[in-house]
């Protein structure tokens, strides 16, 4: 028999209930990667992470992510989610922790906070794929339930990806972000086209104090029908603003408060932290809190 200690955690937030849910499997050495899909699909949360140890010293540990339908490389909200699990139970004190995922070797800063801690993860190489051509951006604008009005004019639609690519869409209104009905079946199929599985909606339109971008994220080709709040998502717009000229900056680094998940009741903030290089995002950060749900013990044979 096998006694797994599974957490559900809330990320990018201390208020219960809000932020983004994911799971996290602390023991999963003993599992194979058929029982992780099996647990991720139970826990049924856009994504779970399992914790594994070290195969040698290039790293600490090592983590893999399942949405309830695949694998996938990295995910940002579960990163902050298994590394505050870890935090708090090996009450760490600040630290730097060496994490591999798919997306490579990750540092992981752990941030102290009295008994409590904040989550650093720097993310993966920062990829600009070509914007798309028009007929692509006329699907994809149809199918999220926008008009051509409805776009940012100096935001091309392209994939960005960090570890885990995105397809950015940069909209004038807060208000329409809040009212899409995307056609979750055409995303789907759209996917398979573009070969990119997430379309992250945002916004520069913000009246909400300290916060400079609010977005929606889609993914229904791996089981996300909406991703309260996506790091893979956030970080690479820190890097899309930058290298698009859309915030502004001192040539070296920018940080700022991205909101998410408001639309469905699930709002976290994530602070993107972009390092900045002759004028274009070299390295992205993202940072954030998160709340412990509940724990539980699964035992299998």
């Amino acid at each position: 028999m096998r006694e797994l200690v599974i957490y559900q955690v809330d990320s990018f937030t201390k208020e219960k209930f809000k932020g983004n849910p994911a799971g996290v499997v602390l023991n999963a050495d003993t599992l194979s990667e058929v029982e992780m899909l099996k647990i991720a699909r139970e826990l049924n949360n856009s994504e779970t992470a399992f914790i594994l140890s070290a195969k040698d010293k290039s790293y600490d540990i090592e983590i893999r992510y399942f949405t309830p339908k695949m694998e996938v490389p990295i995910c940002g909200h579960a990163t902050i989610a298994a590394h505050y699990v870890r935090a708090i139970e090996q009450k760490l004190d600040s630290s730097v922790i060496l994490s591999k995922t798919g997306a490579g070797i990750l540092p992981v800063e752990i941030i102290k906070k009295g008994s409590d801690y904040s989550i650093e993860m720097t993310q993966g190489k920062i990829e600009f794929f070509p914007p798309f051509e028009q007929e692509i951006c006329n699907k994809i604008i149809e199918f999220l339930d926008l008009t051509d009005k409805d776009i940012n004019k100096k935001c091309p639609i392209q994939v960005v990806s960090t570890g885990n690519s995105k397809v950015m869409i940069g909209i004038n209104s807060k208000e329409k972000l809040d009212k899409l009905m995307p056609d979750m079946k055409e995303l789907e199929k759209l996917s398979k086209e573009i070969k990119c599985n997430g379309y992250f909606v945002f916004t520069l339109d913000s009246q909400q104090e300290g916060i400079y971008t609010h977005g929606r994220m889609f993914a229904p080709a791996i089981g996300i029908t909406e991703d309260p709040v996506t790091g893979n998502a956030n970080g690479p717009l820190g890097a899309y603003l930058v290298n698009h000229n859309l915030i502004e900056h001192d040539g070296k680094e920018v940080i700022f408060n991205a909101e998410q998940g408001s639309s469905i009741d699930r709002s976290g903030t994530i602070i993107v932290k972009v390092d900045i290089e002759e004028g274009k995002a070299k390295e992205v950060k993202i940072q954030g809190e998160a709340v412990i749900i509940l724990k539980g013990i699964c035992n299998l044979i």
